[in-house]
């Protein structure tokens, strides 16, 4: 196990996933106490969701191929999708939110990190269906972070100058400071003080529980999405909650042949027609056809320009 946190033992790593079977098997057989049917099945849909996000976070942790990551986020959406059709049904809301981002900071941070990981590792078509959970609720246009984080990759996003928590003030302010040494020393501080703003959350301190806990993993995902996103350098950042490898994934990912299209560097041909983005350039989405020959931003303070896929609309 080439862990990318200390705190993960072999023994922990082991407990989850013989876990993780047990809790499968049980509840083949066994129900959710509940007041209803329709209440045992929510409340089912929210346990096996939570699994499968904590299974991401100690598989990443205990230093598993980021390319193993993909199908595990693929069930992540799956489980969310299912969350939020089964609260629908049990509390009479069409459109609920499986995530209370307003109120909860804990389910804020969790929002961030699913939208960081379908960024991180190129899937914007997951990153859609993510939205379609969360949007209708009526958050769409109402955090600066959360419209961040999307404006890049999906179209007719909203312009908002307000956030709901003020942890992610120097994340915020990081992604539009002009000032590129300024945006680094904004997002380092941003990952130095992470994990004492969450000291409320359910699994803060969980490393200290033992080989029997709880702990999967500490990261700030949505830090490494807005570097990604932004072009922020991240070299002074080195909090080992900053998930700088798969950063790296992210700019650096060629995808084989028949894999999910999502870079090409300038002075090449434009390998699908759609939508493309570039650190390098503020709003630089824009559309190119297949073939046509993607433009370089010489003065860039970003270093080289490297496209990458934002989709077909």
């Amino acid at each position: 196990m080439k862990r990318r946190q200390q705190f993960l033992s072999e023994i922990r790593y082991d407990n989850f996933f013989k876990n993780k079977e047990k809790t499968i098997d049980f509840f083949k057989k066994n129900t959710f106490q509940a007041d209803s049917e329709n209440q045992e099945k929510s409340l089912r849909a929210r346990y096996f969701q939570k699994l499968t996000f904590k299974e991401i976070l100690i598989s990443y942790t205990a230093g598993h191929e980021i390319d193993s990551l993909i199908p595990l986020v693929e069930n992540l959406i799956d489980s969310y999708e299912l969350l939020q059709a089964k609260l629908a049904v049990y509390e009479g809301i069409k459109n609920i939110t499986p995530l209370t981002i307003d109120d909860w900071l804990e389910q804020y941070e969790e929002c961030v990190q699913v939208f960081s990981l379908c960024i991180l590792l190129h899937r914007t078509d997951l990153l859609k269906r993510f939205v379609a959970l969360i949007d209708p609720a009526g958050y769409a246009g109402d955090d600066t972070l959360y419209e961040d984080l999307l404006c890049k990759l999906l179209p007719d996003r909203y312009d908002v100058d307000r956030w709901y928590h003020d942890v992610y003030t120097p994340l915020v302010l990081a992604i539009n400071e002009e000032d590129t040494s300024q945006a680094s020393d904004l997002l380092k501080k941003y990952c130095d003080n992470w994990y004492s703003e969450f000291k409320q959350s359910s699994w803060h301190d969980s490393h200290k529980q033992g080989d029997e806990g709880s702990y999967c993993g500490y990261w700030a995902f949505e830090a490494g999405a807005a570097a990604f996103l932004y072009g922020i350098d991240d070299s002074k950042v080195d909090h080992m909650v900053y998930p700088k490898d798969l950063v790296e994934y992210a700019r650096n990912h060629k995808p084989s042949s028949g894999s999910h299209v999502n870079r090409v560097d300038a002075g090449q041909p434009c390998t699908k027609s759609g939508y493309w983005f570039t650190p390098a350039e503020p709003d630089s989405r824009r559309h190119f056809n297949q073939g046509e020959i993607m433009p370089k931003f010489s003065d860039s303070a970003w270093g080289d320009t490297i496209w990458y896929w934002s989709g077909e609309e």
